[in-house]
């Protein structure tokens, strides 16, 4: 509603004064649970005490606590606060028209990264295509992922209270999104890496079902969790590397010290180094642990048993997702080193003769992809195809489009796709990631359109992925549908981790 020139919308907690912005209305900042401060740090979530007075929302909200990593996605500080419980609405009117909602989950690791990305505007989405767009920020790394349970059950599901905080956002929206002119009833959750992975979490979780239709995962998959005892390790590692043994001491802490020991802990579990593979997975510290009412086994076995199969899911993947990583020095011997830790070492003559003419890089870049990206992708569908008989609706992605930036090194690398995916490869830091040249802005408007279609009707215009045909939609110069890219290679994953 407006008052007197102002735009002013109600929630459950007070009433929030928003701002026109791209052709929208912007409601930043929005808290949607209390400040995971003090007795409460580790702790689930709780209701935000209410506000009489109109609370500004013009300003996006500081990110939660994190050390920036390197990188084009994670390359510089950001501004952050223990007080990072917060929301973001774009929407075309804050009225009662309600429109779908695109909820959108930022990714990062589960260590950066924050709603009020450039890249995730959601104005194009609101204004062109009638969509609310919900932004949040969540708890990272340590403070969102050691799972302290060991100290009583208001430490229950702190090994994964990031999640708990997504679904506490969720529930915000099925409380107060009618008021922004959203249906709390169409509700589409969507996320790349990071929030891909949480999207594959939150289809599993029992404590999300029913606050979401539909879902988009974009570069991630149903397979990265801690299992209990991997988490028990990580925190015994934590715990002692703090100095610390009791809850109190552990809240008592300056958060900076936290994020310190977040970092050596993660050192201590690089290349080569850390021994979570004993568990059975290759997934980094401070990643949800299993065992607790979030996340009670693995996603994907809960989506094999069938856990969500009656929500639309479009999912895929990038071609050359890992050379965002940047491996430094690779040759044979090294590949193969990797490629034995993650137990795929079978698949390499596959990927060498179908890549005769291949460098050692391109080979590395091919094999980690498929092993973090791909093949989770292909195994989440058809483990949904199964659990249904077949009657799951489902659609499979592949981005191509290769970066000219850097001479060309990037290929279609990680994150890529997500300017594309919102139509803004005007906003800022976009030119450095696509590279000189004419902006491709038709197969930003594809991918665009297509996404738009899937959050309002749960059909992205494309036919479904089935294991008989594997059709997959490849987004290029030239976007067409194909079937079973690169089939030799995915086959040789078959009966591997």
């Amino acid at each position: 509603m407006s008052t007197i020139g102002r735009i002013i919308a109600q929630t459950t907690t007070g009433p929030v004064e928003g701002r026109e912005r791209d052709g929208a209305l912007l409601f930043a900042g929005v808290p949607y649970a209390a400040p995971p401060t003090a007795d409460r740090r580790f702790r689930a979530p709780e209701p935000h005490s209410p506000w009489t007075e109109v609370r500004q929302a013009t300003r996006f909200a500081l990110a939660a606590p994190q050390v920036a990593t390197g990188g084009l996605t994670s390359s510089t500080a950001v501004r952050w606060s223990e007080d990072c419980l917060t929301l973001n609405i774009t929407t075309p009117a804050a009225d009662d028209r309600k429109r779908p909602v695109f909820f959108w989950i930022h990714g990062g690791g589960y260590r950066t990264g924050q709603g009020a990305i450039p890249w995730y505007n959601g104005a194009r989405f609101a204004r062109d295509g009638n969509l609310v767009v919900v932004s949040i920020n969540y708890r990272l790394g340590a403070l969102g992922f050691t799972d302290l349970s060991r100290f009583g059950p208001d430490y229950a599901t702190s090994g994964a209270n990031g999640l708990l905080d997504q679904i506490a956002a969720l529930r915000w929206v099925r409380d107060n999104i009618a008021n922004f002119g959203g249906d709390p009833d169409r509700v589409t959750i969507a996320g790349e890496s990071a929030g891909a992975f949480s999207v594959c979490s939150l289809l599993a979780s029992p404590l999300a079902k029913g606050l979401f239709r539909a879902a988009i995962a974009q570069s991630g998959g149903a397979q990265h969790t801690l299992p209990k005892a991997a988490g028990e390790r990580v925190a015994d590692d934590f715990l002692q590397a703090l100095g610390v043994s009791t809850i109190e001491e552990v809240q008592a802490l300056d958060v900076n010290r936290i994020l310190e020991v977040q970092q050596q802990v993660s050192d201590k579990y690089g290349e080569g180094a850390g021994t979570l593979e004993a568990f059975g997975v290759a997934v980094a510290p401070f990643y949800p642990v299993e065992g607790n009412a979030v996340v009670p086994v693995s996603p994907l076995s809960a989506i094999a048993a069938g856990a969500a199969i009656d929500v639309p899911l479009l999912t895929g993947s990038n071609r050359h997702e890992t050379t965002l990583w940047g491996y430094g020095a690779i040759d044979e011997e090294r590949i193969e080193r990797i490629a034995a830790r993650y137990g795929a070492a079978s698949t390499l003559p596959v990927y060498r003769h179908n890549r005769p003419d291949a460098r050692s890089e391109d080979l590395m870049v091919a094999f980690t992809t498929d092993h973090m990206f791909r093949i989770p992708a292909v195994r989440l569908l058809e483990a949904r195809e199964r659990a249904s008989g077949g009657a799951a609706a489902h659609w499979m992605y592949w981005f191509c489009w290769e970066s000219r930036a850097f001479g060309g090194r990037l290929g279609a690398t990680h994150a890529l796709e997500i300017p594309f995916v919102f139509n803004n490869l005007d906003r800022a830091g976009v030119d450095v990631f696509i590279g000189p040249g004419e902006r491709p802005q038709a197969l930003a408007d594809a991918m665009h359109q297509a996404w738009t279609r899937f959050v309002h009707d749960h059909d992205p215009g494309w036919a479904g992925y089935e294991t008989s045909r594997r059709l997959t939609m490849k987004y290029d110069d030239v976007c067409e549908p194909i079937l079973d890219p690169d089939g030799a290679e995915r086959l040789a994953w078959e009966g591997l981790r």
